[in-house]
């Protein structure tokens, strides 16, 4: 395949996207772009700052301080894909705790963030040659994209994946509290107002509840190569 595209990797948290895209991107010899890191370095900067917490969210100071954020990703040779670097550092690890988890969603449905964000998106993806995935990919950031991937599976399914993937980076959570946690992003990723989680119409649905990493990556690999 020589000529580049662009790969629009969407769906519910915890399906996989990324893993699906790092492989693709490695595969390919593509750019990747993680984009729910970006939504995860602004939240983490919001928590940093206090202007978020369990029963309160300060969103103008937020807004406020975008300007002040810079997001940068930096090629690691050594893991072989590129970390979320917030003003200068190296945040990758703590953009990936329950806590940040519990908050992001409430972050990115901010019409001001998605704004900054999915500007800075489109700009990574201008000479294609990339895989991109998050929450409106193939619907706001690249809606022309040749290829366009929806992935979708049960809510317990997701909560289980990522209750051993915590569990495994030494984190103490229960089962019960991830499940909570994916079911309330479901929800505000899927009812907030601007650029809500929608397939796009030209996207290939993926539910991968029953299926291997393996068998998904040969899937949509045959897919790219149609």
């Amino acid at each position: 395949m020589n000529k580049k595209i662009t790969i629009a990797i969407d769906g519910f948290s915890s399906t996989g996207k990324s893993t699906l895209a790092k492989e693709l991107a490695k595969h390919l010899g593509y750019a990747y772009v993680d984009t729910g890191a970006m939504y995860r370095a602004v939240t983490l900067f919001a928590m940093q700052k206090g202007y978020i917490g369990e029963d309160f969210f300060d969103k103008q100071s937020l807004i406020d301080s975008l300007p002040f954020i810079k997001l940068v990703f930096k090629f690691n040779p050594d893991l072989g894909f590129s970390e979320m670097y917030l003003n200068e550092v190296n945040v990758e690890k703590e953009i990936r705790t329950i806590e940040v988890s519990n908050y992001v969603s409430k972050v990115a449905e901010i019409p001001e963030v998605r704004s900054k964000l999915v500007e800075q998106q489109k700009e990574m993806g201008k000479n294609k040659g990339i895989v991109m995935d998050g929450r409106d990919i193939g619907t706001v950031v690249f809606p022309d994209a040749e290829l366009k991937i929806f992935m979708t599976a049960s809510a317990k399914t997701r909560a289980q994946r990522r209750y051993e993937e915590l569990i495994q980076k030494g984190d103490k959570v229960s089962f019960e509290a991830v499940l909570k946690n994916i079911e309330e992003r479901d929800y505000i990723d899927t009812h907030r107002d601007d650029s809500p989680l929608v397939k796009a119409k030209d996207a290939i649905e993926l539910d991968n509840s029953t299926i291997s990493k393996q068998e998904q990556f040969e899937k949509v690999l045959k897919l790219i190569k149609v």
